[in-house]
């Protein structure tokens, strides 16, 4: 089990956070080989010096069979959690993709080929010496992230763990550059036949060229080449280049258990309320007309 530490229960909107709230909680992760079987372990009950737990990528055929009677139960987010399937080879991926993404991929590839002067320059970082020449490149980019600006998500500003990681063979890193600048990186840490999508983040003033996904294109076709991964792990999170490149996916979901007791209830009632209005908002911003009044305002 993990260590006990304070996470905060986010009032979100977006990336933006109005308010949290702070819990001594055990933060729980399902790896990929886990999620894929569909048996998880028994979660059990929280330790005297917790307020419960944080479950990440909870198969939600799985929720009942964690062990967690008792606590209080609330559901942050629900989505696809997406993998491929490296074994399937570069020819059996790109047939699995749907001619719009085989389009796709051609067309932004071929933008940014064209605003590179005549060629696609993506260098690929393994060793620890390469993982260190990578690194400042790779912070100048995260740098200029919303990632790091507002998720506090970017790349590490210290390079020990990955040189660490890397001294094991366990990265893979990508740069794309364009004009010798490096414009999008990609890093990904390794658990025995997994790689993870860890880090990842692009120029935000080249974002019309697309360059975070044609670089994940190439960062796949590459794995694929090398042979010696099975699974890539979009990990949690859904997003458009994740369904569209993956291979396969999981119904998961983040879940909150919590103790029984006055504090948690409230927070647990205020957080369901906040997470319900956001929700009504975000359809009722949806609708066609005020969509365009949206627009119009904008203008």
């Amino acid at each position: 089990m993990n260590d006990v530490a304070v996470l905060p229960l986010r009032f979100q909107v977006g990336a933006r956070t109005l308010a949290s709230i702070p819990r001594r909680l055990v933060r729980v992760s399902y790896s990929l080989q886990t999620v894929l079987a569909g048996h998880v372990t028994a979660i059990g009950q929280p330790t005297p010096s917790s307020d419960g737990f944080l479950v990440t990528s909870m198969p939600e055929s799985q929720l009942e069979r964690v062990g967690t009677a008792g606590l209080l139960r609330h559901v942050r987010q629900r989505y696809m959690r997406y993998y491929v399937d490296l074994s399937t080879g570069m020819a059996g991926w790109e047939a699995a993709l749907s001619g719009a993404t085989r389009s796709g991929l051609k067309r932004k590839a071929k933008k940014l080929v064209a605003a590179s002067g005549g060629t696609l320059d993506v260098r690929r970082y393994v060793s620890a010496d390469e993982i260190a020449t990578f690194h400042p490149l790779a912070r100048a980019v995260s740098a200029l992230t919303y990632q790091e600006r507002l998720l506090d998500a970017g790349l590490p500003s210290d390079a020990g763990e990955l040189l660490r990681l890397a001294a094991a063979d366990r990265v893979r890193a990508w740069l794309l550059f364009l004009e010798e600048r490096p414009v999008a990186y990609l890093c990904c840490t390794a658990d025995g036949d997994t790689i993870r999508y860890d880090y990842v983040g692009h120029d935000p003033a080249i974002a019309s060229l697309s360059p975070g996904v044609v670089l994940q294109a190439e960062a796949l076709r590459d794995l694929m080449k090398e042979g010696r991964f099975r699974w890539f792990d979009f990990t949690e999170g859904e997003g458009q280049h994740k369904r569209s490149l993956a291979t396969g996916g999981v119904a998961c979901m983040d879940v909150l258990l919590l103790r029984a007791t006055l504090v948690n209830r409230v927070a647990l009632r205020a957080l369901g309320g906040f997470d319900s209005a956001v929700a009504v908002a975000k359809r009722a911003a949806a609708h066609p007309t005020l969509a365009r009044l949206s627009r119009q305002v904008r203008r």
